[in-house]
């Protein structure tokens, strides 16, 4: 500290953490330079510890903090120095190895050398050439994108606005323009004036959105689909409570509390370690057959949303998909199918898989781009508009009538 250059080293260590994604700003560096001087730079561990009650402020990120620590300290080879030059001791713990995140690895990269101007290109037009980058990304498949295509479109699922769909729950709550007398209110607000008159209060069902089932194919054929749905569903899963996921090729696996961390690549992350059979085969009938047996009494009791991302290609088709499928389509309120093979203009269900699963699937969507991702939330939202039971038309919580 007193050669100046442990403040500096923070100061590129606050950086590296916001470029990772943490919310570090100048306020946050300079109490961590200030904690570092009144605690000492003992030992590696002290310093991690001060630094960790400074710039982690919520559980997802102490994982990049973790990351980034080990990375930065032990890449610039400081952190010894330091201890070297200023402690007698470096009591050092090495911290555990683990797979480095992207954005971690990323903003540790050296920031690309600046390309030279390119020579004025020679002019042509071509209408083709009218759509907007971003256009062409929403309508891209996601199998053809490119690694930054790919993050650009991750980001864009992150930013969805989710399904606003709600529904009438058995609970009521007070709402001024409820057809139900609350009783019990006009009675506490009658108190108030003395018991001279009471006035009127009205309660109305309380309205919330719909659980969410996912059951999401992994096999080798959904390789390149499977993931931009799981961020989808990371995404869902924090703007909602009650969303439920799993996983199937040839076993069920429940990645539900896994899509819960905060953290999307930290979730992603801990979802690929649940699941062990990635881009293997698929065995539909076993895995619903698992999901209606073990599950369904968990998750489908409040009458869920029940999507269903696969595209159908099972060998072992026999009459026990069409009672599971069929078992499942009676105990929800909509089934949704995603299949990305609905891309094709001339698909055809010829496939015994897909032919025993179409009866018993209330909508049939594709699910192979951004475009598609977006037309699910509106059709999520679509039947939503209900008529409440104690109001004369369809008018949901907060809208003017």
């Amino acid at each position: 500290m007193a050669d100046g250059r442990l403040a500096e080293n923070v100061l590129h260590f606050g950086r590296a953490l916001r470029a990772a994604g943490l919310p570090v700003g100048p306020g946050s560096i300079l109490d961590a330079t200030q904690a570092l001087a009144v605690a000492g730079v003992g030992s590696r561990e002290d310093v991690y510890w001060t630094l960790h009650a400074v710039f982690v402020t919520r559980r997802e990120h102490h994982e990049v903090f973790h990351q980034a620590f080990g990375l930065f300290w032990r890449r610039r080879d400081r952190m010894e120095k330091l201890i070297a030059l200023l402690s007698p001791e470096a009591i050092g713990a090495k911290p555990k190895e683990k797979g480095l995140l992207r954005r971690v690895e990323e903003a540790f990269a050296p920031a690309p050398a600046p390309r030279a101007a390119p020579e004025p290109p020679e002019m042509e037009w071509d209408a083709r050439l009218t759509a907007s980058a971003q256009e062409v990304l929403r309508t891209k498949d996601f199998a053809q994108m490119s690694a930054d295509e790919a993050r650009n479109a991750r980001a864009s699922i992150a930013q969805m606005r989710m399904p606003d769909d709600l529904v009438p729950t058995r609970r009521f709550a007070p709402d001024p323009r409820g057809r139900r007398p609350d009783l019990r209110a006009a009675l506490r607000a009658g108190l108030a004036t003395g018991g001279l008159y009471l006035p009127l209060r009205h309660r109305a069902p309380r309205w919330r959105p719909p659980p969410a089932v996912a059951l999401v194919d992994i096999s080798g054929s959904m390789a390149d689909y499977s993931r931009p749905v799981l961020h989808f569903l990371h995404a869902l899963t924090a703007q909602r409570k009650r969303v439920y996921s799993f996983l199937f090729g040839t076993r069920l696996t429940n990645v539900t509390r896994a899509l819960r961390h905060k953290d999307p690549d930290e979730a992603l992350e801990q979802v690929a370690a649940a699941a062990q059979d990635w881009s293997g085969g698929t065995r539909i009938a076993a895995s619903l057959r698992a999901f209606n047996k073990d599950w369904s009494r968990r998750v489908m009791a409040q009458n869920p949303v029940v999507l269903l991302v696969t595209d159908g290609l099972e060998r072992d088709v026999g009459p026990d998909l069409e009672e599971e499928i069929g078992r499942l389509h009676r105990s929800c309120r909509r089934l949704i199918w995603l299949n990305p093979l609905l891309r094709y203009a001339g698909f055809e269900p010829k496939a015994k898989g897909v032919r025993a699963l179409l009866p018993h699937v209330d909508e049939f969507r594709p699910v192979h781009n951004l475009d598609s991702l977006d037309a699910l939330v509106k059709a999520f939202s679509a039947p939503s508009v209900t008529a409440h039971p104690d109001r004369d038309g369809p008018v949901r919580p907060g809208r003017a009538r």
